[in-house]
């Protein structure tokens, strides 16, 4: 019986036999640089994601949120403490965020809070801000947008909160917006 080192010597002597008459290839005097492959992006997801914003915003309001909501300077998802809003009104949650609707019309202003809200909540960001106006350029001096907003935000499911902001940040004319932990986005 052989042993190992033996067979393993056989096949190494096998192996040069049978490569004796070849001849090694060339090297090349070259460096291949290749950048680092780019990470995928979930586009479907992403198209998903959009897709269920705007339906939760298009969708119609049951008429207890209507009634719920009205004319309410806040609102709050129900079965979250009030606690959560006390702290939203107090400024114990930092703005992370803001995008600013003046001058622009209830489709334009749907679509770009639309946009905003997906892609803060995607960045992980919680507490943001919505200028949408005291209505002073409006039709008899009314803000359009001020209840559009509301009820846009209340039908979305991901927007926990939502409050006028203080004087000093907008008052009647923005809301500060608690929005849900993206469990995709890490930590900070």
């Amino acid at each position: 019986m052989k042993s190992r080192q033996q067979a393993n010597a056989e096949d190494v002597d096998a192996f040069r036999a049978a490569v004796a008459g070849a001849t090694p290839l060339r090297r090349a005097n070259r460096v291949s640089f290749e950048g680092p492959k780019p990470s995928p992006q979930p586009r479907q997801r992403q198209l998903d994601e959009a897709a269920v914003i705007a339906e939760l915003l298009h969708a119609p309001l049951a008429i207890d949120d209507w009634l719920d909501l009205g004319g309410a300077d806040s609102f709050l998802r129900s079965g979250l403490p009030r606690a959560l809003l006390r702290d939203l009104r107090r400024g114990r949650w930092s703005i992370q965020d803001h995008v600013d609707l003046h001058g622009m019309n209830r489709h334009q202003a749907h679509a770009e809070v639309t946009q905003f809200l997906a892609d803060t909540r995607s960045a992980g960001k919680r507490c943001v801000r919505i200028v949408h106006g005291r209505g002073h350029g409006s039709p008899g001096r009314e803000s359009v947008l001020r209840q559009l907003v509301k009820a846009w935000l209340a039908r979305c499911q991901d927007v926990l909160a939502f409050c006028h902001a203080p004087p000093s940040d907008g008052g009647d004319g923005a809301l500060w917006v608690l929005l849900k932990a993206d469990s995709r986005s890490p930590r900070r």
